[in-house]
């Protein structure tokens, strides 16, 4: 005899049979160029090209050699970036993303942010090391109108970071449409080193993103309840189609994945080598030769393509196996640089006595575009964890998936601190996993365990990095005492 449902089955059965129904009209809808695993996202033909522009070294207002101070403007504007018409999007200092901040390890560092926009905005510093008041995250509102300007002393190696609004529920909304740039950590150790340096000849920034834009050249930035629908077309610093004209020889790119759902698998046309040298928190501690290398949202990598007299006249990066960025080999020699088998001394190279150490667990659970960490939605009133200052503990990280389908994964970000990734899965990191990091991706059914220490006081945060998760609550804060 068959079971009669209770009403509240039959409830339970139309919600799961409808999430699976807008489901599969989601994946049906989708390019078919889209449906990669791991949030990816492949784009279309490549066109002729567009030359790539590159964000402006953001003028040093402060005489003192020992100090920097910027002012950023978040403002309203509008980017053309096809031929069909122009997009409304936010930058800072511009219509469209914003410049490269500059700054020296032990250097005082003052940062005037003036809110030109017509809504409330943080900005965050991703991957500085500061005190909780200076994070930029939720808690740190500038109302239209106003200023914010934190002040502190840089306390970290060479790197690459990078800045973006965190205002609580708007953060994908305010990223999507251009509110990101890049900061470069600089110290005498890695100045020292005989690598390529020179900004905009033999050293770039490559910020990848993902768009959709509707016919009048607009976006078209569309989430659903199932999650973020993914832009078919790519970017690098805001340039469609780009290409780039570089010297030969050993020429330096630092990757950016700034996109707020899609990772990234970059690889070369012709099939050569990438060599890592850095990732989010700085130098790795030897060159890293890779075939691919794949950013999560959020994520940072340094790498370095030789250009010889070998190499083809054009190369493309690929993204995904689609074109990204062509690369027009010129005639003209890079500056004499060479690639050292040590980059770093500051990686302590084992983790012998992590077991005497505190633990935290973190589980990851989505449905669609929420999501929770430990069972729980963001509350920006509600501290989850307490830690001491000064003192290293063991983060273990789970991803436990999705309910009723799998996620891909998600890319775990900690606030005020650059970690160590002890293992995956029981396992020892590959070598690009070695370094100092601020963001780790975390498949379905992965473990990670991080060697975590917090040097400064305050309330942060910890996060999915899939921007539409956490702006529906798939984070939580931790105090720092």
């Amino acid at each position: 005899m068959r079971k009669k449902l209770k009403g509240s089955d039959v409830v339970l059965f139309s919600m799961v049979a409808v999430i699976l129904i807008l489901g599969a009209v989601l994946i049906m809808t989708m390019p078919k160029a889209l449906l990669n695993e791991d949030n990816s996202v492949v784009a279309g033909p490549k066109p002729e090209g567009n030359p790539l522009k590159l964000p402006a070294l953001l003028e040093d207002l402060d005489p003192d050699p020992l100090a920097a101070r910027y002012e950023l403007t978040a403002a309203r504007g509008e980017t053309q970036f096809t031929g069909s018409g122009s997009a409304q999007t936010m930058g800072y200092n511009g219509t469209y993303l914003g410049p490269i901040l500059r700054m020296r390890n032990g250097e005082r560092v003052e940062i005037r942010v003036i809110n030109a926009l017509d809504a409330a905005t943080t900005v965050h510093w991703h991957g500085l090391i500061v005190d909780g008041e200076q994070d930029g995250g939720p808690h740190q509102v500038i109302l239209p109108g106003d200023s914010w300007t934190p002040e502190f002393v840089v306390e970290q190696p060479s790197a690459t970071l990078w800045y973006h609004p965190h205002l609580q529920g708007e953060t994908a909304n305010q990223v999507y449409f251009g509110l990101a740039g890049l900061i470069y950590i600089e110290d005498d150790q890695a100045s020292a080193l005989p690598l390529p340096k020179i900004y905009g000849v033999d050293d770039f920034p490559l910020i990848v993103q993902d768009r959709s834009f509707n016919a009048d050249g607009g976006f078209n930035y569309q989430t659903t309840m199932m999650g973020v629908v993914p832009g078919d077309q790519l970017m690098v610093n805001g340039t469609l189609a780009p290409y780039l004209e570089v010297p030969r020889g050993l020429v330096r790119f630092r990757l950016l994945n700034a996109s707020n759902a899609v990772n990234f698998d970059f690889t070369l046309s012709d099939g050569s080598d990438l060599t890592q040298i850095a990732s989010d928190g700085g130098l790795l501690e030897a060159p890293v030769v890779r075939r691919n290398i794949e950013l999560a949202p959020g994520e940072r990598a340094e790498v370095i393509v030789d250009f010889s007299s070998g190499k083809e006249q054009s190369v493309d990066l690929m993204a995904n196996s689609a074109p990204l960025l062509e690369f027009r080999v010129q005639n003209e020699s890079a500056a004499q640089t060479t690639l050292p088998s040590t980059l770093s001394y500051l990686l302590p190279g084992t983790f012998d006595n992590v077991s005497d150490l505190p633990v935290r667990e973190f589980y990851l659970e989505s449905m669609g575009i929420s999501g929770t960490i430990n069972g729980k939605t963001y509350d920006l009133h509600r501290i989850d964890e307490v830690v001491s200052l000064n003192t290293p503990e063991v983060w273990v990280v789970r991803n436990t998936g999705g309910m009723m389908m799998p996620t891909g994964g998600h890319p775990f970000h900690i606030h005020s601190t650059q970690f160590r990734v002890i293992s995956r899965n029981g396992e020892t990191p590959p070598p690009w996993e070695q370094g100092f990091k601020d963001t780790v991706f975390v498949r379905d059914g992965e473990e990670v365990r991080l060697l975590v220490n917090f040097a400064r006081p305050g309330v942060f945060m910890y996060h999915c990095h899939i921007l539409e998760h956490e702006d529906n609550g798939m984070m939580g804060q931790f105090r720092v005492e």
